[in-house]
């Protein structure tokens, strides 16, 4: 039986592990878009890797095209832009648009792809960097069951659970759910330990709780999420809500004090860092 071409566009932090895997432990062959942003890929030219100039040859290449890139502006510039993943699509290749995203936007980026022959799924991820060096990601995917199995083989490659939450969209939906309830519950820990530094309540009343998250230790490698990042997931958040009519004040709270710390310059820090970041005395660096 003939292997599946895979094309991935976004070899970061988390897209470098996923190739990683594609190749290595599923034995996929595999194009990528050479892109200023990847983490070095010498590793995988080792492997045989491809390298591509554009979206579009990625996808002339390919019968599976994984994306893992930062957002939806992104996403469709890649699929829609001059040289897209669309001007080189083959009929029938699956994008598994692996970002975290708008629904909205997915749903566009869906119908695109299918007006164009394609076949899209969101599989938002869940876990960090590491796991997908470890090939143990998470994956949360909306869209057609069918296709779904279609590309089980590459998704096992890299994943430890592959979820089918429903149609396309629900990928998404449910990683801005995940991710609202994950950041929301680390800035709420963060102005509690804040507030405790500052009362000067020992920080030991909180380890068993805050050190689980790297809020009172300050060891920002245990969650490697930066500041930016989420704030556009809360954003995104707080845009899904409000476009389906849901309450969202406590969201509006968060993205409120998340983006007063972007705004004074610390959007590249983690989110664990929001303790310190938080406090009314800023303690020495």
């Amino acid at each position: 039986m003939t292997k599946l071409r895979v094309g991935i566009v976004g070899v970061g932090l988390m897209g470098h592990g996923i190739a990683k895997n594609v190749l290595a432990r599923g034995s996929f062959p595999l194009a990528f878009l050479d892109h200023p942003g990847n983490q070095p890929v010498d590793d995988l030219l080792s492997l045989r890797a491809a390298a591509c100039k554009t979206p579009g040859e990625v996808a002339s290449a390919s019968d599976v095209i994984i994306l893992c890139v930062t957002g939806s502006p992104q996403v469709e510039a890649i699929l829609t832009g001059e040289a897209g993943v669309l001007s080189g699509l083959r009929k029938g290749t699956i994008i598994v648009d692996c970002s975290t995203a708008l629904p909205d936007s997915t749903l566009r980026m869906a119908a695109a792809v299918e007006a164009a022959g394609g076949r899209f799924l969101d599989a938002p991820m869940t876990r960090t960097a590491r796991h997908a060096e470890e090939g143990t990601l998470n994956l949360l995917v909306g869209g057609d069951e069918a296709d779904l199995r279609s590309v089980r083989a590459v998704l096992a490659s890299f994943t430890e659970r592959v979820e089918h939450v429903g149609p396309v969209g629900f990928g998404h939906r449910l990683k801005l759910l995940h991710n609202y309830v994950s950041i929301g519950f680390m800035a709420l820990l963060g102005e509690a330990a804040a507030q405790a530094a500052d009362a000067g309540v020992d920080p030991a009343v909180f380890v068993d709780v805050l050190a689980k998250g790297g809020v009172v230790t300050g060891d920002t490698g245990t969650i490697p999420f930066f500041i930016d990042n989420a704030l556009k997931d809360i954003s995104y958040y707080r845009m899904m809500a409000s476009n389906s009519g849901a309450s969202k004040v406590i969201a509006d709270g968060v993205g409120t004090a998340i983006a007063a710390v972007v705004e004074s310059g610390h959007g590249q820090a983690y989110i664990s860092d929001l303790a310190r970041l938080l406090r009314k005395t800023k303690p020495a660096a």
